[in-house]
């Protein structure tokens, strides 16, 4: 009997095969879902509960070096940060910050340079500091040096290279000063005694004009001469005052009858705006300081110790780096009560 042949397959179409499953299938997509994802709900993973803090200054932040326990940052280290983020927050255009005492002595380059230096280093860039003084200014004198000495007159007299579209911040490099590590820029103010005629008003808004391209934050710093044309110009362009002094009656009073000034000329509301910084002296003999804070915490929003600092004292140029920690922190909290008013 001869061996079975299996029969050869009937041709016709192919029987219908089930579907294959691939061998890796794609992780986290299901075709029977009704509703896709949105990208709101891809942005959504992000929004995860924030870190607790942990500090980071300090004997606390010693014993979290250590590992065996996680300490929450201290009083002062949450007023630090309280402050930077206060500085660092943004003030929704270009504002203009104005430190004025007519009596000389009284602390309104350091102040201006303190400032700028504080904010430059908490916010980064775009910080500006202009000397506005009618007569030789110092702010030059006390910031540091860099490839050119040009001044605001030299800026003043090519001021048509940066009229309309016309000017890059390149340009502008010619004409102020570069910080450094302070993270801002100078503009000085001439730095003869026989420089030429007094600053206009026109003249000062046109400067203005000019540097409000460039910087988000300027430091005005202003001369003696409360009735100088540039003076008055620079209270009308003001959005935060400060008043500077150091701890004695007559630099005291001096900034009181300016503010009477300002009173009687229709600028009550930034008096009441005002921060008034006081700069302390090596010793507080023979201060009445609980007088000085009185009088100006009445009339002003803030009144503010600076501590005294040999390297200020100097009048050698100020780089933020060799301060002590209790001025880098002091004209923190100052920058803060600034910031706040802007």
């Amino acid at each position: 009997m001869p061996p079975h042949v299996p029969a050869p397959p009937v041709s016709g179409p192919a029987a219908p095969q089930p579907p294959q499953q691939p061998a890796y299938p794609e992780q986290g997509w299901t075709p029977q879902q009704a509703v896709p994802p949105t990208a709101e709900d891809f942005a959504r993973r992000r929004q995860a509960r924030p870190v607790d803090p942990v500090a980071t200054m300090g004997v606390r932040a010693v014993v979290n070096k250590i590992g065996l326990v996680r300490l929450a940052p201290g009083r002062h280290e949450q007023e630090v940060k309280r402050d930077i983020e206060m500085v660092r927050r943004n003030f929704g255009g270009l504002r203009q910050v104005t430190v004025v005492n007519p009596k000389g002595g009284a602390g309104k380059t350091v102040a201006i340079l303190l400032l700028a230096m504080t904010f430059g280093q908490k916010r980064g860039g775009y910080v500006l500091a202009w000397d506005n003084n009618e007569t030789q200014g110092t702010l030059g004198m006390r910031a540091q040096q860099d490839f050119h000495a040009r001044t605001v007159r030299d800026m003043l007299r090519d001021l048509a290279q940066f009229q309309g579209p016309h000017g890059r911040v390149g340009d502008l490099s010619q004409y102020v000063r570069s910080q450094g590590e302070g993270m801002f820029d100078v503009l000085a103010s001439d730095e003869s005694a026989t420089g030429g005629e007094m600053l206009t008003a026109a003249a000062f808004a046109e400067i203005r004009e000019v540097v409000s391209r460039f910087y988000k934050l300027i430091f005005v710093d202003t001369g003696n001469n409360v009735r100088a044309q540039n003076w008055q110009a620079a209270m009308d362009a003001t959005d935060q005052l400060v008043v500077t002094m150091s701890a004695r009656n007559d630099s005291a009073e001096t900034a009181a009858r300016m503010l009477d000034h300002l009173e009687q000329s229709g600028r009550q509301r930034l008096v009441r705006q005002a921060v008034t910084v006081v700069s302390m002296p090596p010793s507080r003999k023979e201060i009445d300081l609980p007088a000085i804070q009185a009088h100006f915490a009445a009339r002003t929003r803030a009144v503010l110790l600076a501590p005294y600092e040999r390297l200020i004292d100097t009048g050698e140029p100020l780089r933020y780096g060799q301060l002590s920690s209790a001025t880098r922190d002091a004209w923190l909290k100052i920058a803060a009560s600034v910031a706040e008013g802007l």
